[in-house]
Protein backbone atom coordinates (compact mmCIF):
# COMPACT_ATOMS: atom_id res chain seq x y z
CA UNK A 1 0.00 0.00 0.00
CA UNK A 2 1.18 3.50 -0.89
CA UNK A 3 2.33 5.71 2.28
CA UNK A 4 0.89 8.43 0.98
CA UNK A 5 -1.18 9.47 -2.29
CA UNK A 6 -1.13 12.49 -2.98
CA UNK A 7 -4.20 14.36 -2.70
CA UNK A 8 -3.21 17.99 -4.15
CA UNK A 9 -1.53 18.20 -7.08
CA UNK A 10 -2.08 18.06 -11.12
CA UNK A 11 -0.93 19.43 -14.09
CA UNK A 12 0.62 22.16 -16.20
CA UNK A 13 1.31 24.86 -18.90
CA UNK A 14 0.21 23.65 -22.99
CA UNK A 15 2.21 20.60 -23.91
CA UNK A 16 2.54 20.58 -27.46
CA UNK A 17 3.44 16.89 -27.98
CA UNK A 18 1.52 14.43 -27.75
CA UNK A 19 1.97 11.84 -24.40
CA UNK A 20 2.40 8.03 -24.60
CA UNK A 21 -1.56 6.83 -23.81
CA UNK A 22 -3.18 9.50 -25.78
CA UNK A 23 -5.05 8.43 -28.53
CA UNK A 24 -6.93 10.92 -31.13
CA UNK A 25 -9.52 11.51 -29.53
CA UNK A 26 -11.93 14.35 -30.76
CA UNK A 27 -10.08 17.35 -32.13
CA UNK A 28 -10.96 18.79 -35.18
CA UNK A 29 -11.01 16.24 -37.65
CA UNK A 30 -13.42 13.67 -35.53
CA UNK A 31 -16.83 13.24 -36.86
CA UNK A 32 -19.21 15.79 -35.75
CA UNK A 33 -22.84 15.95 -34.16
CA UNK A 34 -25.41 17.80 -35.99
CA UNK A 35 -23.61 20.88 -36.29
CA UNK A 36 -21.11 19.39 -38.83
CA UNK A 37 -21.06 20.42 -42.34
CA UNK A 38 -17.31 20.32 -43.21
CA UNK A 39 -14.74 23.02 -44.46
CA UNK A 40 -14.31 26.64 -42.83
CA UNK A 41 -18.02 28.02 -42.49
CA UNK A 42 -17.03 28.46 -38.53
CA UNK A 43 -14.51 31.18 -39.60
CA UNK A 44 -15.56 34.44 -38.44
CA UNK A 45 -16.90 33.19 -35.12
CA UNK A 46 -16.72 34.70 -31.51
CA UNK A 47 -17.18 32.61 -28.56
CA UNK A 48 -18.21 34.04 -25.30
CA UNK A 49 -16.70 31.63 -22.62
CA UNK A 50 -17.18 31.98 -19.37
CA UNK A 51 -15.65 29.43 -16.96
CA UNK A 52 -15.46 29.46 -13.54
CA UNK A 53 -12.62 29.81 -11.03
CA UNK A 54 -11.40 26.46 -9.78
CA UNK A 55 -7.95 28.34 -8.12
CA UNK A 56 -5.31 30.76 -8.25
CA UNK A 57 -4.13 29.93 -11.93
CA UNK A 58 -7.06 29.32 -13.56
CA UNK A 59 -6.65 31.96 -15.50
CA UNK A 60 -3.59 31.12 -16.57
CA UNK A 61 -4.47 28.03 -18.26
CA UNK A 62 -7.35 29.28 -19.93
CA UNK A 63 -5.47 32.17 -21.48
CA UNK A 64 -2.88 29.62 -22.90
CA UNK A 65 -5.47 27.49 -24.22
CA UNK A 66 -7.17 30.65 -25.49
CA UNK A 67 -4.39 31.46 -27.34
CA UNK A 68 -3.31 27.84 -28.85
CA UNK A 69 -7.20 27.23 -29.74
CA UNK A 70 -7.23 30.61 -31.87
CA UNK A 71 -3.84 29.55 -33.30
CA UNK A 72 -4.91 26.26 -34.97
CA UNK A 73 -8.64 27.68 -35.81
CA UNK A 74 -8.59 30.92 -37.35
CA UNK A 75 -11.31 32.96 -37.94
CA UNK A 76 -12.89 31.44 -34.46
CA UNK A 77 -12.36 34.00 -32.14
CA UNK A 78 -12.58 33.08 -27.53
CA UNK A 79 -13.42 35.39 -25.19
CA UNK A 80 -12.59 33.46 -22.18
CA UNK A 81 -13.63 35.35 -19.00
CA UNK A 82 -12.89 33.61 -15.44
CA UNK A 83 -15.36 34.08 -12.85
CA UNK A 84 -14.87 33.19 -9.26
CA UNK A 85 -17.59 30.25 -7.57
CA UNK A 86 -18.87 33.30 -5.04
CA UNK A 87 -20.26 35.20 -7.86
CA UNK A 88 -20.97 33.02 -11.12
CA UNK A 89 -24.55 32.50 -10.09
CA UNK A 90 -24.83 35.82 -10.06
CA UNK A 91 -23.08 36.77 -12.77
CA UNK A 92 -24.47 34.33 -15.03
CA UNK A 93 -28.08 35.56 -14.04
CA UNK A 94 -27.35 39.25 -14.93
CA UNK A 95 -26.05 38.25 -17.94
CA UNK A 96 -29.33 36.31 -18.85
CA UNK A 97 -31.82 39.33 -17.75
CA UNK A 98 -30.28 41.29 -19.95
CA UNK A 99 -29.93 38.55 -23.20
CA UNK A 100 -26.04 38.62 -22.98
CA UNK A 101 -25.45 35.06 -21.97
CA UNK A 102 -22.05 33.63 -23.07
CA UNK A 103 -22.20 31.26 -25.76
CA UNK A 104 -20.52 28.47 -23.31
CA UNK A 105 -21.01 28.28 -19.77
CA UNK A 106 -19.19 26.40 -17.05
CA UNK A 107 -21.21 25.72 -13.92
CA UNK A 108 -22.54 23.40 -11.86
CA UNK A 109 -26.22 22.31 -12.25
CA UNK A 110 -28.48 23.14 -15.15
CA UNK A 111 -32.01 22.24 -14.88
CA UNK A 112 -33.68 25.79 -14.14
CA UNK A 113 -31.77 26.27 -17.53
CA UNK A 114 -33.64 23.89 -19.10
CA UNK A 115 -36.83 24.46 -17.87
CA UNK A 116 -36.41 27.65 -19.16
CA UNK A 117 -35.54 26.77 -22.60
CA UNK A 118 -32.09 28.21 -22.83
CA UNK A 119 -29.95 25.46 -23.65
CA UNK A 120 -29.23 23.57 -26.82
CA UNK A 121 -28.96 19.45 -26.61
CA UNK A 122 -25.54 18.43 -26.35
CA UNK A 123 -26.25 16.06 -29.02
CA UNK A 124 -26.21 19.27 -31.14
CA UNK A 125 -22.74 19.89 -30.66
CA UNK A 126 -20.87 17.45 -29.40
CA UNK A 127 -18.64 15.65 -32.30
CA UNK A 128 -19.88 11.55 -32.31
CA UNK A 129 -15.90 10.69 -31.45
CA UNK A 130 -15.88 12.94 -28.04
CA UNK A 131 -19.59 11.52 -26.94
CA UNK A 132 -18.24 7.82 -27.25
CA UNK A 133 -15.03 9.22 -25.01
CA UNK A 134 -16.83 10.39 -21.92
CA UNK A 135 -17.37 8.18 -18.92
CA UNK A 136 -21.33 6.93 -19.16
CA UNK A 137 -21.91 7.83 -16.09
CA UNK A 138 -20.41 11.19 -16.45
CA UNK A 139 -22.49 11.59 -19.45
CA UNK A 140 -26.13 10.52 -18.51
CA UNK A 141 -25.71 11.90 -15.14
CA UNK A 142 -26.32 14.96 -17.25
CA UNK A 143 -29.52 14.06 -18.78
CA UNK A 144 -32.93 15.27 -17.92
CA UNK A 145 -36.10 14.10 -19.60
CA UNK A 146 -34.34 11.68 -22.09
CA UNK A 147 -31.52 14.60 -23.53
CA UNK A 148 -28.42 14.97 -21.97
CA UNK A 149 -28.01 19.13 -22.02
CA UNK A 150 -24.34 19.98 -20.81
CA UNK A 151 -20.83 17.83 -20.81
CA UNK A 152 -19.04 17.15 -17.47
CA UNK A 153 -15.78 19.57 -17.31
CA UNK A 154 -14.33 17.12 -14.50
CA UNK A 155 -14.64 14.53 -12.14
CA UNK A 156 -14.68 13.65 -8.38
CA UNK A 157 -15.49 10.77 -6.57
CA UNK A 158 -16.16 9.80 -2.74
CA UNK A 159 -14.24 6.41 -1.48
CA UNK A 160 -13.83 4.99 1.64
CA UNK A 161 -10.60 5.99 3.64
CA UNK A 162 -9.10 3.86 6.19
CA UNK A 163 -6.07 4.34 8.03
CA UNK A 164 -4.00 1.44 7.69
CA UNK A 165 -1.52 1.49 10.81
CA UNK A 166 -4.85 1.95 12.84
CA UNK A 167 -6.54 -0.81 11.65
CA UNK A 168 -3.99 -2.89 11.83
CA UNK A 169 -3.32 -2.34 15.72
CA UNK A 170 -6.83 -3.31 16.22
CA UNK A 171 -6.43 -6.19 14.27
CA UNK A 172 -7.80 -5.47 11.36
CA UNK A 173 -5.54 -6.44 8.15
CA UNK A 174 -8.19 -5.36 4.95
CA UNK A 175 -10.33 -2.57 3.96
CA UNK A 176 -14.26 -3.59 5.30
CA UNK A 177 -16.36 -4.74 2.02
CA UNK A 178 -19.46 -5.09 3.92
CA UNK A 179 -21.35 -3.06 6.33
CA UNK A 180 -20.85 -6.00 8.75
CA UNK A 181 -17.33 -5.77 8.26
CA UNK A 182 -17.56 -1.79 9.47
CA UNK A 183 -19.48 -2.59 12.17
CA UNK A 184 -16.63 -5.58 13.63
CA UNK A 185 -13.58 -2.95 12.71
CA UNK A 186 -15.41 -0.32 14.46
CA UNK A 187 -15.40 -2.29 17.66
CA UNK A 188 -12.04 -3.23 17.61
CA UNK A 189 -10.55 -0.19 17.17
CA UNK A 190 -12.76 1.16 20.11
CA UNK A 191 -12.06 -1.55 22.07
CA UNK A 192 -7.86 -1.37 21.22
CA UNK A 193 -8.03 2.74 21.54
CA UNK A 194 -11.10 3.73 23.73
CA UNK A 195 -11.81 7.60 23.04
CA UNK A 196 -8.58 8.46 21.78
CA UNK A 197 -9.59 7.40 18.24
CA UNK A 198 -12.62 8.31 16.67
CA UNK A 199 -13.68 4.81 14.65
CA UNK A 200 -15.98 5.92 12.12
CA UNK A 201 -16.47 9.69 10.75
CA UNK A 202 -20.22 10.94 9.70
CA UNK A 203 -21.23 14.32 8.58
CA UNK A 204 -25.72 14.38 8.73
CA UNK A 205 -25.33 17.82 8.98
CA UNK A 206 -27.35 20.21 7.12
CA UNK A 207 -24.04 20.84 5.09
CA UNK A 208 -23.73 17.35 2.67
CA UNK A 209 -26.04 15.26 4.68
CA UNK A 210 -27.24 14.22 2.14
CA UNK A 211 -24.14 12.83 0.81
CA UNK A 212 -24.52 10.66 3.89
CA UNK A 213 -27.76 9.64 2.83
CA UNK A 214 -26.48 8.35 -0.93
CA UNK A 215 -23.29 6.44 0.91
CA UNK A 216 -25.34 4.03 2.68
CA UNK A 217 -28.20 4.30 0.45
CA UNK A 218 -26.97 3.23 -2.08
CA UNK A 219 -25.03 0.60 -0.59
CA UNK A 220 -27.78 -0.84 1.01
CA UNK A 221 -29.51 -1.58 -2.40
CA UNK A 222 -31.62 1.40 -2.31
CA UNK A 223 -31.66 5.07 -2.89
CA UNK A 224 -33.78 8.41 -4.08
CA UNK A 225 -35.20 7.08 -6.94
CA UNK A 226 -36.32 3.33 -8.36
CA UNK A 227 -35.70 1.31 -11.97
CA UNK A 228 -38.19 3.85 -13.36
CA UNK A 229 -36.90 6.92 -12.36
CA UNK A 230 -39.58 7.76 -9.62
CA UNK A 231 -39.08 8.59 -6.31
CA UNK A 232 -38.58 5.57 -3.44
CA UNK A 233 -37.14 7.50 -0.70
CA UNK A 234 -39.14 4.80 1.41
CA UNK A 235 -37.94 1.64 -0.20
CA UNK A 236 -37.04 -1.21 2.50
CA UNK A 237 -33.61 -0.91 1.53
CA UNK A 238 -33.38 2.79 2.74
CA UNK A 239 -35.18 1.99 5.82
CA UNK A 240 -32.30 -0.47 6.53
CA UNK A 241 -29.92 2.33 5.52
CA UNK A 242 -31.09 4.55 7.90
CA UNK A 243 -31.25 2.21 11.26
CA UNK A 244 -27.85 1.43 10.48
CA UNK A 245 -26.38 5.23 10.31
CA UNK A 246 -28.44 5.33 14.26
CA UNK A 247 -26.56 1.94 15.46
CA UNK A 248 -23.02 3.79 14.27
CA UNK A 249 -23.66 6.69 16.88
CA UNK A 250 -25.93 4.35 18.92
CA UNK A 251 -22.77 2.20 19.76
CA UNK A 252 -20.50 5.18 20.09
CA UNK A 253 -18.61 3.95 16.83
CA UNK A 254 -18.65 7.60 15.16
CA UNK A 255 -17.57 11.94 15.93
CA UNK A 256 -19.31 12.96 18.84
CA UNK A 257 -21.83 15.64 17.13
CA UNK A 258 -22.62 13.70 13.85
CA UNK A 259 -25.56 16.32 13.71
CA UNK A 260 -23.33 19.28 13.43
CA UNK A 261 -19.71 17.88 12.32
CA UNK A 262 -19.12 18.68 8.84
CA UNK A 263 -16.88 16.40 6.45
CA UNK A 264 -13.80 19.47 6.95
CA UNK A 265 -13.44 18.90 10.70
CA UNK A 266 -13.59 15.16 9.71
CA UNK A 267 -10.97 15.25 6.97
CA UNK A 268 -8.59 17.09 8.98
CA UNK A 269 -9.19 14.37 12.00
CA UNK A 270 -8.56 12.11 9.35
CA UNK A 271 -5.07 13.68 8.18
CA UNK A 272 -3.83 14.16 11.66
CA UNK A 273 -4.55 10.36 12.53
CA UNK A 274 -7.03 10.89 14.69
CA UNK A 275 -10.10 9.40 12.78
CA UNK A 276 -9.86 5.59 11.82
CA UNK A 277 -12.50 5.55 8.39
CA UNK A 278 -14.85 7.93 7.19
CA UNK A 279 -15.81 8.12 3.73
CA UNK A 280 -15.18 11.33 1.47
CA UNK A 281 -13.59 13.00 -1.63
CA UNK A 282 -10.84 11.89 -3.58
CA UNK A 283 -8.47 14.81 -2.35
CA UNK A 284 -9.45 15.12 1.56
CA UNK A 285 -6.32 13.90 2.93
CA UNK A 286 -3.95 16.95 3.40
CA UNK A 287 -0.98 16.88 1.22
CA UNK A 288 1.42 17.08 4.24
CA UNK A 289 -0.25 14.90 6.39
CA UNK A 290 1.41 11.83 7.33
CA UNK A 291 -0.85 9.16 7.62
CA UNK A 292 -0.52 6.01 6.19
CA UNK A 293 -3.83 5.44 4.02
CA UNK A 294 -5.98 3.67 1.43
CA UNK A 295 -8.64 4.44 -0.34
CA UNK A 296 -11.40 1.78 -1.04
CA UNK A 297 -14.66 1.36 -2.73
CA UNK A 298 -17.39 1.95 -0.47
CA UNK A 299 -19.05 -1.10 1.72
CA UNK A 300 -22.24 -3.21 0.28
CA UNK A 301 -22.67 -2.71 -3.80
CA UNK A 302 -19.22 -0.48 -4.00
CA UNK A 303 -21.43 2.15 -5.52
CA UNK A 304 -19.36 5.81 -5.35
CA UNK A 305 -20.82 9.43 -4.93
CA UNK A 306 -20.21 10.96 -8.38
CA UNK A 307 -20.02 15.08 -8.57
CA UNK A 308 -19.53 16.76 -11.60
CA UNK A 309 -19.13 20.66 -12.90
CA UNK A 310 -20.67 21.39 -16.15
CA UNK A 311 -20.10 23.25 -19.72
CA UNK A 312 -22.95 23.77 -20.87
CA UNK A 313 -24.10 26.15 -24.34
CA UNK A 314 -26.81 28.46 -24.67
CA UNK A 315 -29.42 28.93 -27.90
CA UNK A 316 -28.79 31.42 -30.61
CA UNK A 317 -31.50 30.96 -32.87
CA UNK A 318 -29.35 33.94 -35.31
CA UNK A 319 -26.11 32.33 -35.00
CA UNK A 320 -26.36 29.60 -37.29
CA UNK A 321 -24.33 26.59 -37.95
CA UNK A 322 -20.99 28.75 -38.22
CA UNK A 323 -21.40 29.30 -34.24
CA UNK A 324 -22.47 25.12 -34.02
CA UNK A 325 -19.45 24.03 -35.49
CA UNK A 326 -16.91 26.52 -33.39
CA UNK A 327 -18.44 25.31 -30.86
CA UNK A 328 -17.67 21.66 -31.78
CA UNK A 329 -14.34 22.35 -32.26
CA UNK A 330 -14.03 24.38 -29.20
CA UNK A 331 -14.91 21.11 -27.20
CA UNK A 332 -13.15 18.34 -29.52
CA UNK A 333 -10.39 20.62 -28.76
CA UNK A 334 -10.39 21.09 -24.97
CA UNK A 335 -11.18 17.25 -24.54
CA UNK A 336 -8.01 16.59 -26.62
CA UNK A 337 -6.28 13.54 -24.22
CA UNK A 338 -2.88 15.72 -24.00
CA UNK A 339 -5.24 19.16 -23.03
CA UNK A 340 -7.41 17.62 -20.71
CA UNK A 341 -5.07 15.72 -19.03
CA UNK A 342 -2.82 18.32 -18.48
CA UNK A 343 -5.95 20.70 -17.02
CA UNK A 344 -7.11 17.74 -14.90
CA UNK A 345 -3.94 17.65 -12.86
CA UNK A 346 -3.33 21.49 -12.99
CA UNK A 347 -6.57 21.79 -11.20
CA UNK A 348 -6.39 19.04 -8.89
CA UNK A 349 -9.45 16.87 -10.47
CA UNK A 350 -10.70 13.35 -11.95
CA UNK A 351 -11.04 13.09 -15.94
CA UNK A 352 -14.60 12.48 -17.59
CA UNK A 353 -13.24 11.22 -20.29
CA UNK A 354 -11.86 7.52 -20.93
CA UNK A 355 -8.61 8.12 -22.80
CA UNK A 356 -7.42 10.55 -20.06
CA UNK A 357 -8.19 8.37 -17.36
CA UNK A 358 -5.86 5.98 -18.83
CA UNK A 359 -3.61 8.12 -19.73
CA UNK A 360 -3.40 9.74 -16.43
CA UNK A 361 -3.27 6.26 -14.51
CA UNK A 362 0.46 5.69 -16.28
CA UNK A 363 1.23 9.49 -17.50
CA UNK A 364 0.45 11.97 -14.60
CA UNK A 365 4.23 12.32 -13.47
CA UNK A 366 4.36 14.34 -16.78
CA UNK A 367 1.85 17.33 -15.70
CA UNK A 368 2.83 20.13 -12.61
CA UNK A 369 0.20 21.46 -10.28
CA UNK A 370 -0.81 25.10 -11.39
CA UNK A 371 1.48 27.42 -9.77
CA UNK A 372 4.03 24.39 -8.61
CA UNK A 373 6.63 22.45 -9.54
CA UNK A 374 4.82 19.23 -7.96
CA UNK A 375 3.75 16.45 -10.78
CA UNK A 376 0.77 14.46 -11.00
CA UNK A 377 0.63 11.04 -9.37
CA UNK A 378 -0.22 8.25 -11.78
CA UNK A 379 -1.24 5.81 -8.92
CA UNK A 380 -3.51 8.71 -7.62
CA UNK A 381 -5.21 8.77 -10.80
CA UNK A 382 -5.38 4.87 -11.10
CA UNK A 383 -6.96 4.34 -7.69
CA UNK A 384 -9.82 7.27 -8.60
CA UNK A 385 -10.14 6.65 -12.00
CA UNK A 386 -11.20 3.32 -11.48
CA UNK A 387 -13.96 4.02 -8.84
CA UNK A 388 -15.41 6.95 -11.78
CA UNK A 389 -17.57 3.84 -14.07
CA UNK A 390 -19.21 3.15 -10.75
CA UNK A 391 -20.56 6.61 -9.70
CA UNK A 392 -24.13 7.62 -9.07
CA UNK A 393 -25.04 11.06 -8.50
CA UNK A 394 -27.77 13.43 -7.18
CA UNK A 395 -31.25 12.88 -8.99
CA UNK A 396 -30.48 17.00 -9.12
CA UNK A 397 -32.68 17.16 -12.49
CA UNK A 398 -35.65 16.50 -11.04
CA UNK A 399 -37.37 19.60 -9.60
CA UNK A 400 -38.08 18.39 -6.32
CA UNK A 401 -34.35 17.51 -5.64
CA UNK A 402 -33.67 20.58 -3.14
CA UNK A 403 -37.00 19.24 -1.18
CA UNK A 404 -35.46 15.70 -0.95
CA UNK A 405 -32.10 16.98 -0.13
CA UNK A 406 -33.48 18.52 3.04
CA UNK A 407 -35.93 16.01 3.53
CA UNK A 408 -33.46 13.38 3.70
CA UNK A 409 -31.21 15.31 6.37
CA UNK A 410 -34.58 15.87 8.68
CA UNK A 411 -34.57 12.32 8.21
CA UNK A 412 -31.24 11.53 9.24
CA UNK A 413 -31.25 14.03 11.99
CA UNK A 414 -34.46 12.99 13.61
CA UNK A 415 -33.88 9.20 13.29
CA UNK A 416 -30.67 9.36 14.93
CA UNK A 417 -31.88 11.84 17.44
CA UNK A 418 -34.52 8.85 18.46
CA UNK A 419 -37.74 11.01 18.00
CA UNK A 420 -38.92 8.95 14.84
CA UNK A 421 -38.60 5.47 13.03
CA UNK A 422 -36.82 5.35 10.13
CA UNK A 423 -39.90 3.72 8.10
CA UNK A 424 -42.15 6.41 9.42
CA UNK A 425 -40.05 9.16 8.53
CA UNK A 426 -39.28 8.25 5.25
CA UNK A 427 -43.14 7.33 4.67
CA UNK A 428 -43.53 11.18 5.18
CA UNK A 429 -41.02 12.28 3.24
CA UNK A 430 -42.23 9.96 0.41
CA UNK A 431 -45.69 11.03 0.51
CA UNK A 432 -44.66 14.84 0.86
CA UNK A 433 -42.86 14.61 -2.87
CA UNK A 434 -44.27 11.93 -4.50
CA UNK A 435 -47.79 13.81 -4.93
Amino acid sequence: MKKKVLSVFLAAAMVASLAVGCGNSGGGDSDSGSGESGGDSSEGVTLDVIISQYGNYTQDWWKEFEKTFEEANEGIDLNIEIVSWNDIYSVVNTRISSNEQPDILNISGFADYVLDDLLMPAEDYVSSDLKANFIPSFWESNEMDGTVWALPILASCRSLFCNVDLLKEAGIENPPATWDEVLTACKAVKDKFGSEIVPWGLDISTDEGQAAFSYYTWNFGGGYVDNSGEWALNSEENVKAVEYIKSLIDEGYCNSAPFTDTRYPLQDAFSAGTLAMMIGPMNMVAADSEVNYVAADLPGEKTALGVCDQLMVFKDEEAGDARTEAITKFFDAFYECETYSNYMVYEGFLPATQDSSDNLAANAEKYTVGGSDATGDSEYFKTFCAVLPNCKFYPMQKAEWMDVRNGVIDVEQQVCNGTIGAKEALDKLQDSVAK
